[in-house]
């Protein structure tokens, strides 16, 4: 059975569209498996630290020479990553705040981004230069966004700072396998919204179902 890690960054937690797609796919993928292993790490309502002068001098020292405090500032650090080796699907569900994503997403992004932790240096290689550590992983994109057109071609494609950089940033760490599902929309037309709301929901259903499990 396949470990799946819910991460949630929307700062609402009612009337938030991101958490319905997360709600909608881990309630699936419970009616088509026993059992399934799901754990939850929150993010839009939780302290993520951010990185600071004592996280980034203990993160290029050896383990070994690391003081107490140091251990403990990187402490945050190490459980995320944890938790993302230990999983085989990432489902990620958050809004976009002004063209981009909450600030704690992106505090967690700076913890998670760990060098010869998550991805290593490729010397000489200048067209790939970076080397993802973290193999055999699916990342489930569920956003949500006030406006429309962000999609590659269309009129807004140029603010679109959200799923750009998410893929860039997981693609880095080894996360190729991305599929992307939006709520789009949700301060516009009523009506928009709600035929944009049933179509997100089939889509991610038909993802649950079609992910194999070996």
């Amino acid at each position: 059975m396949k470990n799946v890690l819910v991460i949630n960054a929307s700062a609402r937690v009612l009337n938030s569209h991101s958490r319905n797609l997360t709600a909608i796919f881990t309630d699936h993928w419970r009616s088509l498996h026993n059992e399934p292993a799901i754990s939850y790490r929150e993010l839009g309502n939780a302290y993520v630290p951010h990185v600071n002068e004592i996280w980034i001098n203990a993160n290029f020292k050896p383990a070994a020479d690391r003081t107490v405090d140091e251990l403990e500032t990187l402490s945050a650090s190490d459980a995320y990553i944890a938790e993302l080796r230990s999983a085989d699907i990432i489902v990620l569900g958050t809004p976009m705040y002004n063209w981009s994503i909450p600030s704690t997403l992106k505090a967690y992004i700076d913890q998670i981004m760990r060098l010869n932790e998550t991805f290593r240096i490729a010397p000489g290689n200048t067209e790939h230069p970076y080397v993802g550590l973290l193999e055999n992983k699916s990342l489930i994109l569920l956003v949500a966004t006030g406006g429309q057109g962000y999609e590659t071609g269309e009129h807004n494609a140029h603010l679109n700072f959200q799923t750009t950089y998410l893929k860039t940033v997981f693609n880095m760490i080894g996360v190729h396998d991305i599929q992307i599902v939006a709520v789009n929309g949700t301060s516009l037309d009523k009506q928009e919204l709600k035929k944009s709301i049933e179509q997100a929901h089939q889509k991610v259903r038909e993802l649950a179902e079609g992910i194999e499990l070996n």
